[in-house]
This record gives structure tokens, sequence and C-alpha cells, in this order.
């Protein structure tokens, strides 16, 4: 563990020489073997000071976590602005979701769980498009903070309980006050439908890096949590996780009708997130083991894919300078190329095979009908709704008339396949290796 956070703490002056940022991403590629080859097949938090406190869970997210900040860095090539300092927020927030999935302590992980918000809160504020990143950035952080303050009260109650913060000493926990403050935070990072607004904005306002972090990784730090702290709400669960399945299912049927009118790519595509991170809190909330294996399998691959769709997004919103689908319409004219890949994203986003989505569907809806049978008319409601908004994005921003004002542009260059075919490679590739996962 010493390891991987020296290398980060001595990349910290590279961010702030000349021309260095190419060196810094092939230093990223490097950890990311580096941390792949410590993969063992043992399940349990095993040799804590050599293998980074990981059981399979915290392996597989910090490895979301390190592709997603390498194809950041190659999507962001185009920055020109405080270049160094970018460098710099990445890496500080790279280090703060490094330590929060390999903290064995519940204080540490609070901790960089609420630390993880400041570099994002920079990169929205520091390199986003229009003068609303403000208000957007603030109201993100207000969220956040809203739910820090009764987490914080849940574990000083949680020691007085277990006279202990690690993780493999605390026990059962039977007050649902303490409940309600624990998971609040988590379903606000989730989001959970009637707590999601802030997402929308953090969404459109952000630059491509802070939307691709956002959708591929900070979102999942909900479910994280939701997975190290479900087991010791235990019998309150079972009690009271049906609200919340209820309320997610229908927000979840509610978000994928709004998807159908937004106007904005950008926009529907963080919509599109809450919808499938409905299903996925569902998952949870079941408490079956389908459910939960469903569930963190829907995290995975909602990262992969609705960061490669926001690539694809910032790559036409970089040609055409409008977010919006009426000015990015007939692009299967001017970039066919590209256009197969806006075919392969958007049919992963419905869960077609053999995408990964698929899957977590597969045993999400096992999971949420056998809770009761009664779900299956949202959950049925929300997959067919979420080919609707896929169809409706493909469709729209591929065909029709083009835009009679566009300038002539690049069809694409080989850092943007480049960019998109290591999105979309993982997210069907790992569906052969799904034996490991379950």
């Amino acid at each position: 563990m010493m390891s991987l956070i020296f290398l980060l703490i001595f990349m910290i002056p590279l961010c702030f020489k000349k021309k260095y940022f190419n060196v810094i991403q092939f230093i990223y590629m490097l950890m990311f073997m580096l941390f792949f080859m410590k993969f063992t097949l043992s399940n349990f938090f095993t040799i804590i000071s050599y293998n980074y406190s990981c059981d399979y869970i915290s392996y597989f997210m910090f490895l979301l976590t390190l592709w997603i900040v390498i194809l950041m860095m190659m999507a962001s090539n185009k920055i020109t602005l405080y270049k160094k300092m970018f460098s710099f927020t990445i890496l500080l927030l790279l280090f703060s979701l490094f330590l929060t999935f390999s903290s064995l302590n519940v204080f540490i992980f609070y901790i960089f769980f609420e630390f993880s918000l400041i570099p994002t809160l920079f990169l929205i504020l520091g390199w986003g498009y229009q003068p609303e990143r403000i208000q957007a950035g603030i109201y993100m952080f207000i969220y956040t903070l809203l739910g820090a303050m009764p987490m914080m009260i849940s574990l000083l109650y949680m020691y007085d309980f277990s006279n202990s913060l690690d993780f493999t000493m605390l026990n059962l926990v039977n007050n649902y006050y303490m409940y309600l403050c624990m998971i609040f935070i988590f379903l606000i990072k989730f989001p959970m439908y009637f707590l999601h607004l802030w997402l929308p904005k953090a969404h459109v306002e952000a630059p491509i890096s802070g939307s691709m972090i956002l959708a591929g990784v900070m979102l999942k730090l909900g479910g994280y949590g939701f997975i190290r702290f479900m087991k010791f709400y235990l019998i309150i669960g079972l009690k009271f996780n049906w609200i919340f399945l209820v309320i997610s299912l229908f927000g979840g049927f509610i978000i994928s009708l709004i998807c159908l009118r937004q106007e904005d790519m950008k926009s529907l595509i963080a919509y599109s997130s809450v919808a499938h991170m409905s299903l996925s809190l569902a998952g949870f909330m079941s408490m079956s083991i389908w459910g939960f294996y469903g569930a963190f399998i829907m995290m995975i691959s909602h990262g992969l894919c609705s960061s490669g769709l926001f690539c694809l997004a910032n790559i036409s919103y970089e040609r055409t300078h409008s977010r919006m689908m009426f000015m990015n319409k007939g692009l299967l004219n001017l970039m066919p190329s590209m256009s197969l890949f806006w075919f392969l994203l958007c049919s992963s986003n419905m869960a077609a095979p053999p995408s990964l989505n698929l899957v977590a569907e597969i045993l999400l809806i096992n999971s949420i009908v056998s809770f009761s049978w009664l779900l299956m008319i949202s959950v049925s409601l929300i997959s067919f709704f979420s080919g609707a908004y896929s169809l409706y994005l493909y469709s729209h921003t591929q065909h029709g008339g083009m835009n009679s004002g566009l300038f002539p542009f690049s069809l694409g260059n080989m850092r943007e396949f480049l960019l998109l075919f290591m999105h979309w490679v993982p997210l069907n590739l790992i569906f052969l290796l799904l034996d490991l996962f379950i």
C-alpha cells in the first residue's frame, strides 16, 4: 500500500513541470498495470500491509478509478488554461479516492470520502464552460455537506456502541435514527430520486474530465458505502428498506421520462445515470446476494458506459460548440467512424448484449422481482424507457439534416478513437470473465 501512496506523493513535482502531461499519463498507466498484477483469488481483507487492504470490491473500484483517470487525462489534452494545476487536481482526487477505497477504519473512510469532494469542486469551478458552473459547484458542495453532518453523528454513536471504528470490529446496530443518519449521505451520492438535483447541474457545467470522474467514480462512492455499511444495519434494513426501494424504482421511471424530453446531450446522459443508479440502489435495498452482485456490476459497467457517452458528447461539442441536439444533427454524414462508437455505447447504455449492463440488469431484475412481484411493473418500464432514450439520443444526433452553419472540422483523430475504444473494450470484454465476478 505504501508503495502506491509514495508513488502518488512523488508525482506532485511532475505536475508543475512543463510538458510533463503525457509523462504523468504514462505513470498512471504503469500504476494500473502494477495494481492489476496484485490480483489474488482470496475474497477477504488479505495481507493488509502488502495487498492494499483490498477485497474484491475495493480492488475493482480502484481499478475502475485508475482507468477513468487515465482516460480523463487523455480526454483533456486540449486544456491549455492552468494545465499544471489541472494535473495536480486530478492527482489529489486520485489520492483521496485510493485512500477511501483502501481504508479499514470507518473514520478514515469518512474523512477521505468527504475530501474527494474538494478536487471535484475545483474541476467544476476552474475548468467548467459556462458561468453557471459556480452555482452548480456550490449546489453540489452544499448537498454533500448537508448529508455529511448526520453521518458524523452516526459514526460517534457506532464508536460508543462498539468501542471501535474498525470495519472488522463493529457490531450490529438496531437504531433507525442512526440508520437514516448513516445512509442519507450515500443516498445523496448515489443519487436517489428526490436527492438527485445536484447531479444534472454538476454534470452539465463540469468540463469533460469532471463529467467523466463524476459519472465514472464519484457516484460509485455511495454504492461502495452501502456495501461496507449495510451489514451493520441488517435488522433495520429488513424493516425499512422497502421504502427506499419503492422510491428509487418510481424515481427511475420518472427520470427515464425526463430523459425523453431533454434537448441537451450532456443533460440527457446525466439523467440516464440517475435512472441506472436507481436500479442499482433497488438491488442493494433488496438485501439479496443477487441484488448485491447486480448492483456492483451495474456500478462498474455504468462507470465505463456513461463516461464514454460524455466523451462522445464532448467530441461533438468541440466541433459544433453546442450541446443542443438540433445543432448536432446528421453527424453520420460528417463523422461516420465516430457514429459507430455512438451506436456501440448507446446500445451498451440500453443493456444490449454483450455489454456488462445486460448481466447487471438480469441479476437486478431477478433480485427486485423476488422481493415483490408487483415491482415488475416499474422495472419493466425503466428497462423499456432506457432503450427508448438511448435510441432517441443516437437517432437525433446521427440522423437528419446537417446543420448548415457548420465550418469544416476534423472528423476525429487517433487520440479520440483510442479514448472511445478504451471505454468500449473493457465494457464488453469483462462480459467473458463474469465467473470471476459471481
